[in-house]
């Protein structure tokens, strides 16, 4: 399947998605959801394999069973890349554009403990503090959830007290819906956000996946 962009009708499709998110909207635009989202989005994903690993383009559909929102679709298109256990890269599709990212999310509490360790640790704390400030000089947020405070037993002078307040840790990235996205050059554009943030899922992949190398 050839990738040649994410049309204009993609980003029209989730703009007024928000607007009726309803099972009458989705079925009567289903033809416009699968052949200017889906498609093109499970064409990407072919190409993107080879360099960041399995990919997978998610279900539109929402799990409202412990929501009180019960509106029945998500109003954006994901695509994951990279290893198991929610390491890797993502992609979202939305009636704006599109939001890139990577890093690490869900963990378990063996996985905060062994990314505690690692920014602990002299050397992988301060690398990470390289990668991170990096990140943020080219234009990347840094996300993730945190605790109000230091965790328990941290001194408050650490030097990289923030870090260790992460309990998931990622970059991203947004870029705004225009002809760049419209066109196959969008490939580009995901490879090389997905290539700056890759320093972030590497240390990451090494020091909580595996628990270091």
């Amino acid at each position: 399947m050839t990738f040649e962009g994410f049309p204009k009708e993609a980003f029209a499709f989730y703009r007024d998605l928000d607007e009726d998110n309803s099972k009458e909207f989705w079925h009567a635009h289903k033809d416009t959801y699968d052949t200017c989202v889906r498609d093109p989005m499970q064409a990407l994903a072919e190409r993107l394999g080879d360099r960041f690993g399995p990919t997978k383009v998610w279900r539109p559909q929402r799990d409202v069973r412990f929501a009180k929102d019960k509106s029945p679709y998500k109003t954006y298109q994901g695509l994951t890349a990279g290893s198991a256990d929610s390491v890797g890269y993502y992609l979202q599709l939305d009636g704006h554009g599109v939001h890139l990212g990577g890093g690490y999310h869900g963990l378990t509490s063996a996985q905060v403990e062994r990314y505690r360790e690692a920014v602990d640790a002299d050397r992988s704390g301060r690398r990470l503090v390289e990668i991170v400030d990096g990140l943020r000089d080219d234009g990347w947020q840094i996300v993730g959830e945190r605790l109000k405070t230091r965790p328990r037993g941290c001194p408050a002078d650490h030097p990289r007290v923030e870090l260790l307040r992460f309990r998931s840790l990622g970059a991203e990235s947004y870029v705004k819906e225009g002809d760049r996205l419209h066109r196959a050059s969008a490939e580009k554009v995901v490879r090389d956000g997905w290539s700056q943030v890759r320093r972030l899922v590497d240390w990451l992949d090494r020091h909580v996946q595996t628990g270091g190398k």
